[in-house]
């Protein structure tokens, strides 16, 4: 156990801490909590749109994965992901912007009213349970590693779980905004100077770069055959589109001093997220070179471990310090976001339609209760759910949200004819083919991917929702017509 690299951890951890409880004293109301007050600059929203993406599936899951199976392996994240966040600062986040909501589901309930708001809100909270489960997990394993298995996962979940919440409860989005700036400047240059250092331990970049060759690991696209492009088609557009309708997303630009901030935030943010994702790749490359063998048995039967023992045999201690700061960071950033945006969600969205008579303060305390509940079960789940993959626990958490959430959200803004009846027929054909395509209850996903099954029947729904009414009356109002006509 190195004590030297525990005390620097914890230092970081306390310092980070007491910054969020700085952001907490400018707190005033709901706005200032959930949005910041609306008044980012550019640089800021960049970094926390970039931080929430980079968390402990990219710098653990997503390059061993990308070391066994390419690019191709890899399409969903960081490649839809980031693609997300372009997607949503080109066509959506202006538009949304204007309409000066508190959360995703304030859209919902002015489009389409209360029933689709509450049940897009209930669909976008659970899909948040994956997603902070990851980060948890990832706590649990660092603090593992770093005490050379002295202290349990399980434990160690419990800290990392207690770091996070405590500065997101007082400073809300504000000391997530700034933290998370904090955060993205040590994992931009910790990162980078590893990855140097890996490229030295390989005996330079040009031979990482040429195993990656050898190994045909640049290769982006699938085999051509239906079965590998439809598959390859369902993982890229489970976060390229799924992650749209997330409250963290719609966070970040709503709180940008104006829209053009909002727009290039995003954005940027997206093309940082993709370039940026390549360089825990390129040092996860390194590690099979200088490792061989035991860095490839490593990735297939424990790939999580992978970057952290490379770094904890391989490097001084000097590294070790700011692989870990960066690795923390990095799960910090993504953890706290994904605690703070369900749970304004439920206050906004649900507890509101219960209680509409609720104060602005009590808003703000419910919102603060609602974070520590949220934190407590997500914790009971991740630690229930040890041993499920980091990546795996990401991916899965946006396909509810990919069959429920994202057809209502894109056609309420881009086609006028758009009605609640097609929004409930929409989320209910997308959920419902969805669920058909589950192991437990076909053999239909083997065949298929589930997820674009649903997106699928979710657009036909919303056409046949918003069209049939209409074509139903125009042709019942026709013998009408004709008979005025004949008199």
């Amino acid at each position: 156990m190195n004590t030297t690299l525990i005390i620097f951890v914890v230092l970081y951890l306390l310092g980070t801490l007491a910054l969020g409880m700085w952001a907490g004293r400018r707190i005033k109301n709901t706005a200032d909590f959930a949005v910041a007050g609306r008044s980012l600059p550019l640089v800021m929203v960049i970094t926390t749109t970039f931080a929430t993406w980079f968390g402990a599936e990219t710098v653990m899951g997503v390059p061993a994965k990308f070391v066994q199976g390419g690019l191709n392996a890899v399409i969903e994240d960081p490649f839809g992901a980031g693609t997300c966040l372009i997607l949503v600062g080109l066509f959506f986040a202006s538009k949304l912007y204007r309409l000066n909501l508190l959360t995703i589901g304030d859209y919902y309930r002015q489009r389409y009213g209360k029933g689709i708001e509450v049940f897009c809100s209930v669909a976008i909270i659970l899909s948040y349970l994956g997603w902070v489960a990851a980060q948890i997990t990832a706590l649990g394993l660092v603090f593992a590693v770093l005490t050379n298995g002295a202290m349990a996962p399980s434990t160690g979940m419990v800290i990392g779980t207690l770091a996070v919440l405590i500065y997101v409860v007082v400073g809300g989005f504000l000391a997530v905004a700034i933290t998370d700036f904090i955060q993205m400047i040590v994992l931009v240059v910790g990162m980078t100077i590893i990855a140097f250092f890996a490229a030295d331990l390989a005996g330079g970049a040009d031979k990482v770069l040429a195993m990656a060759q050898h190994a045909d690991l640049w290769r982006l696209l699938p085999e051509p055959s239906f079965n590998d492009v439809i598959f390859f088609i369902g993982a890229a557009i489970t976060m390229m589109f799924g992650s749209i309708p997330q409250q963290d997303v719609f966070q970040r630009v709503m709180s940008a001093k104006n829209a053009p901030t909002a727009r290039n935030g995003a954005v940027i943010g997206g093309a940082s997220y993709i370039l940026f994702g390549f360089v825990p790749m390129f040092i996860v490359a390194a590690a099979v070179v200088v490792m061989g063998d035991h860095a490839m048995d490593i990735a297939k039967n424990d790939y999580q471990r992978l970057l952290p023992t490379f770094v904890m045999t391989k490097m001084p201690l000097i590294m070790q310090i700011l692989f870990f700061g960066a690795l923390l960071s990095a799960i910090k950033s993504t953890s706290s976001a994904t605690l703070l945006a369900p749970s304004t969600s439920f206050v906004e969205n649900i507890l509101k339609n219960l209680r509409p008579d609720m104060t602005d303060r009590q808003q703000l305390f419910a919102m603060r209760a609602t974070i520590v509940i949220f934190a407590a079960l997500v914790l009971a789940y991740a630690i229930a759910m040890q041993g499920t993959s980091i990546y795996e626990l990401v991916s899965s958490a946006y396909q509810v949200t990919l069959v429920g959430a994202f057809v209502p959200l894109l056609a309420g803004l881009y086609w006028k004819r758009a009605t609640t009846q097609g929004a409930i027929l929409s989320i209910a054909a997308g959920i419902g083919v969805w669920v058909l395509y589950f192991p437990q209850v076909s053999e239909l996903g083997a065949h298929f991917p589930g997820q674009l099954a649903g997106l699928l029947a979710a657009f036909a729904g919303m056409f046949a929702g918003s069209l049939a009414p209409q074509l139903l009356k125009n042709r019942q109002e026709e013998p009408a017509h004709m008979a005025g006509m004949k008199a």
